[in-house]
């Protein structure tokens, strides 16, 4: 496969993921902002626009936290790059670019996603309709998701698709734990007390991943069993450990095709094999902070060097 062919379909994935996610961290925050009387709703958007890493760009334009104005700004503000609907956007560019190498049900999903979404984000959203749009992205991409997994060939099209979609979910679920105690929270003070139950249950809830919780632990809220459960529960799809099980997987199976593995295979390696070895006891010994710190760039170093080993500029 071309570098400019696998880059395409590495970044229609990543933006479908990021997109989705957005969403997601959107919904929890309308939820808290509404329903929170102990803590000023304005922390709840802030903490939002800081996870999707969004802060510095709205400060750069708003003054305050407004909520119509934090999620049309994430969701259709025309000067975001980073936008939803720009994400959305980038994923039916890239899918185009590629078309030949996806099955018409994949290009037809994501042009219909696109559309669905233009058209649902061609106004001003309002917190009466915000639920209706936000469950709308959900959807859309998980339409898309359902055209691949259904109708493709398990190739090396396929392998850079779930390469793309694991990258990026697996650092959207490492910076959300990790603004946990640096934003969620307006001070140490809070720690263990009922504010911090409702935060970490917010954390799951970013990550779609409160009732699957619950069901493993018969309804009790742990911090420290919420930290294991998204960093090293295998049998969560959003859970750290789950997403490097299926990249591990993804890039093998490239390995095999092409017939030899890359530096992204070896940066691969050592950090599953760090995060297998890694207890929540060592975890919370270390710092949360420090050790999501680490994950993230180890994360981000890999994604670096598989676009480099397979030339994506190309």
């Amino acid at each position: 496969m071309l570098g400019r062919s696998a880059n395409g379909i590495f970044w229609m994935s990543r933006y479908l993921e990021r997109a989705e996610n957005a969403a997601r961290l959107l919904d929890v925050g309308f939820r808290m902002a509404l329903t929170r009387s102990s803590v000023s709703p304005d922390e709840e958007w802030k903490s939002v626009l800081v996870t999707l890493g969004q802060h510095d760009d709205y400060r750069a334009r708003y003054s305050d936290y407004a909520g119509p104005q934090v999620f049309n700004f994430i969701l259709r503000e025309k000067d975001n790059p980073q936008s939803v609907l720009q994400m959305i956007e980038n994923a039916r560019t890239n899918a185009r670019m590629v078309r030949t190498s996806i099955t018409r049900d994949v290009w037809e999903a994501t042009n219909e996603s696109w559309m669905v979404l233009r058209d649902a984000l061609s106004r001003p959203v309002r917190e009466s309709n915000l639920g209706d749009v936000l469950g709308a992205v959900r959807r859309q991409a998980q339409v898309v998701r359902g055209a691949f997994d259904g109708t493709m060939l398990r190739n090396d099209v396929f392998n850079f698709a779930r390469i793309g979609t694991f990258i990026e979910r697996a650092d959207n679920t490492a910076r959300i734990l990790d603004v946990k105690y640096y934003v969620l929270l307006p001070s140490v003070a809070w720690v263990g007390s009922s504010l911090d139950n409702v935060q970490w249950e917010a954390v799951l809830r970013s990550a779609a991943g409160d009732r699957a919780y619950r069901w493993l632990n018969a309804g009790t809220l742990d911090p420290r069993g919420i930290a294991q459960f998204l960093i090293l529960d295998g049998r969560f799809p959003r859970s750290l450990m789950f997403c490097y099980e299926k990249l591990r997987s993804n890039l093998a199976g490239i390995a095999r095709q092409y017939g030899h593995e890359t530096s992204a295979h070896g940066l691969l390696r050592d950090a599953s094999t760090r995060l297998h070895e890694t207890g929540i006891e060592t975890v919370i010994e270390q710092g949360l902070h420090q050790f999501i710190s680490g994950f993230i760039y180890d994360n981000i170093c890999i994604g670096n060097a598989i676009a480099g080993d397979y030339r994506f500029a190309e």
